[in-house]
């Protein structure tokens, strides 16, 4: 708490900086929540009590130039932090993501740990977690905003983006890990620059009243995932976005594929072979949110030959109970329902492993 506390002035002292010093504004939001989680098994759930809090400095330099950071609690998901035994648990505050750049009139750039907006973007989940971490209540799997929740919604990179004919156009070099620590040796073929690099490219534009996000995720060299390393995955697919009077559905579709004959999994050597894809659809109609997520992921590797199947519902209420310029105050009800699947070939019958998650959030935005 004394840490907190003691960033929340340092950001205050700053944003009173010279008149010579650049403007720096403070925002953030803080919330508890109330979850109540039952899985596969009757006598798995429990109910917790969480809160979050994030911090947001920016500052513009001029000229186009500009500074964004944010910090909050990383050592837990999501950064939600669960009331321990005599309130004994710490909530320490990191730097979350920060990146600066310029913004000019046609085109900008930027660099840093840049924020991903990845709960209504899923490309990074099914290309970061297209096979489950493991079929259990604590897996991860590519539904259920698990970039937001285990990767804190943020990636390294260079992002340049400029106006393409009536669309804009994004590149951005990710940086997803520094998996090539030593010299290249035949008995590691690591190179200097055989660390985990990534190209995601991106174009937005309109077709009459609806947008339309085509998308790509390619693989430079081998990066270092969550079930497998080593490996080249490329993923591609859209985003679309269609206003219906007052409101709006989302559609979203990415496929992604792996075929690595020289792939690891926990150091041991695998033929990685699998493929992917994930589907949704989303509303949202004044307070209601509401989106359906399929993914389905056929992976080959090693030998067993195995297919997963999951389908996420998410279903959220928000009521503004203050609403002014300085911040809101919401209560937000939230429904969350995963109901997954797994079949193994030659075995008969799908083991499933479902979760129902029950939310009560209330939100301080400032």
């Amino acid at each position: 708490m004394k840490k907190m506390l003691s960033l929340a002035a340092m950001f205050a002292v700053l944003s009173y900086a010279s008149p010579a010093s650049a403007e720096l504004k403070i925002s953030g939001d803080a919330a508890v929540r109330e979850r109540g989680q039952w899985n596969n098994s009757t006598t798995d759930k429990d109910l917790k009590t969480q809160y979050r809090i994030r911090l947001k400095a920016a500052a513009d330099l001029g000229s186009g130039y500009f500074f964004k950071s944010m910090i909050q609690n990383e050592g837990v998901a999501g950064g939600w932090q669960t009331v321990a035994a005599n309130n004994s648990e710490r909530n320490p505050l990191e730097v979350s993501n920060f990146y600066f750049g310029r913004m000019l009139e046609d085109c900008h750039y930027m660099l840093g740990r840049l924020p991903l907006n990845s709960v209504n973007n899923p490309i990074f989940d099914v290309t970061l977690y297209p096979v489950p971490t493991a079929f259990s209540s604590a897996g991860v799997y590519a539904v259920d905003i698990p970039v937001a929740t285990w990767n804190y919604d943020r990636v390294f990179g260079f992002n340049y983006g400029t106006k393409v004919g009536n669309g804009d156009l994004n590149a951005t070099l990710v940086v997803f890990d520094n998996n090539s620590i030593i010299e290249n040796t035949p008995a590691t073929g690591d190179g200097l620059f055989n660390d985990g690099y990534a190209l995601h490219l991106t174009y937005k534009t309109t077709l009459g009243n609806v947008t339309i996000e085509p998308q790509a995720i390619v693989s430079l060299t081998d990066v270092r995932g969550v079930t497998y390393q080593k490996v080249s995955p490329n993923t591609f697919g859209a985003n679309a976005s269609i206003p219906v009077g007052n409101s709006k559905i989302g559609l979203s579709g990415f496929y992604t594929m792996c075929r690595d004959t020289k792939g690891e999994s926990n150091l041991v050597a695998t033929n990685v072979d699998y493929d992917g894809y994930l589907l949704r659809a989303k509303g949202e109609s004044g307070p209601v949110t509401a989106w359906v997520d399929y993914n389905r992921t056929k992976d080959k590797s090693p030998a067993a030959d195995v297919t997963y199947n999951n389908v996420f519902v998410w279903a959220q209420y928000n009521v503004k109970v203050h609403e002014s310029a300085t911040g809101t105050l919401s209560l937000t009800p939230t429904v969350r329902y995963r109901a997954s699947g797994r079949d193994v070939a030659g075995i008969t019958g799908t083991t499933n492993n479902n979760q129902l998650r029950t939310e009560l959030y209330a939100t301080v935005t400032f």
